[in-house]
């Protein structure tokens, strides 16, 4: 998976290209339920509704959560009964903490380094492989998923922005030279030879659960370049998405006639703005979520039911 590909649009987005087209097939995994909220088959009526409302969009904006991604196994935060909140006491990693602290540095790689092949292993699920479909046939103008986990990119998606960055690339905060975290974690390997450690359970980042004592002795390389900070290329919880990318997916928004949201509850406010912007522009939005959201008393469709078994029920023209 090249996650440097030529032709980079400005707001970390990747530019079409008339060979990347072409059909792909590429081979799921049977969904993966353990993350994924219970939830109703969907209803043939809903079908219809969706159907109606994707057959009249001309320029669809989409933007998807990390609803899209559980059926791939990959958990998400705020899925009732099955989110890391309701799981354990656990939280996300702030950023001006990965700033300050070596200690929490220390403590995220650690987790990271043990998490990485399993997260980088997640496979697309069908409603990745159906967006990706929509764009080949022109219906979706554009993607926007707050999800980090490179998914949409394994699918073959071009037309993308990834809001909030993305787990698979790594940068340096002094200098800005960026590295593949596969890369990263060849370096890893080299500095702890011989380090090892059992992870207690699995988080939406791509991190483990260890202990205090599990990661007091693991070494966290430098950039080779400048010897600053390495941090993943991905907005953690307290930072902010940059003007840059913000006023990119504005433009894109700018220019469709509908939007629809799949697997989001849209609690966070980088993604929950163009929902507001959509409203404010007049356009129809259909939220596919299990559970509510934002949303839901402004939209003018809401789905309960699970993006990789409603979604491949829509034909696309």
């Amino acid at each position: 998976l090249n996650m440097f590909p030529a032709g980079k649009l400005p707001g970390g987005c990747r530019a079409i290209r008339p060979q990347h087209l072409r059909h792909r097939c590429i081979p799921t995994a049977s969904p993966n339920l353990a993350f994924v909220p219970a939830s109703l088959p969907p209803h043939p009526a809903e079908v219809q509704e969706l159907q109606r409302f994707v057959s009249t969009s001309k320029k669809l904006f989409v933007m998807t959560g990390a609803g899209i991604s559980t059926e791939s196994g990959i958990p998400d935060y705020r899925s009732e009964g099955v989110g890391l909140y309701a799981r354990s006491e656990r939280r996300p990693i702030q950023h001006a903490e990965f700033v300050r602290s070596a200690g929490a540095r220390q403590r995220y790689w650690a987790r990271n380094f043990v998490g990485w092949p399993q997260f980088s292993s997640h496979q697309p699920n069908a409603a990745h492989l159906v967006l990706r479909h929509w764009e080949e046939l022109g219906k979706l103008h554009w993607l926007v998923t707050q999800n980090v986990d490179a998914l949409h990119t394994k699918a073959g998606s071009q037309r993308v922005t990834e809001l909030h960055g993305c787990t698979h690339r790594v940068f340096c905060l002094t200098c800005g030279d960026q590295t593949s975290r596969s890369e990263l974690q060849e370096h890893f390997e080299a500095l702890n030879p011989g380090w090892k450690a059992e992870a207690l359970g699995v988080a939406p980042d791509g991190d483990v659960f260890l202990t205090d004592e599990q990661v007091r002795s693991f070494q966290v390389p430098s950039c080779r370049k400048c010897g600053g900070i390495l941090k993943p290329d991905v907005t953690f919880f307290g930072d902010t998405v940059s003007r840059e990318k913000v006023d990119f997916v504005h433009q894109r928004l700018a220019e469709s006639d509908s939007m629809l949201v799949a697997g989001s509850s849209m609690q966070v406010y980088s993604g929950y703005r163009f929902a507001l912007a959509a409203r404010e522009k007049r356009l129809p939005i259909a939220v596919l979520n299990i559970g509510p959201t934002r949303l839901d008393h402004f939209a003018s469709l809401k789905l309960n039911s699970r993006c990789g078994e409603l979604l491949p029920l829509i034909v696309a023209h």
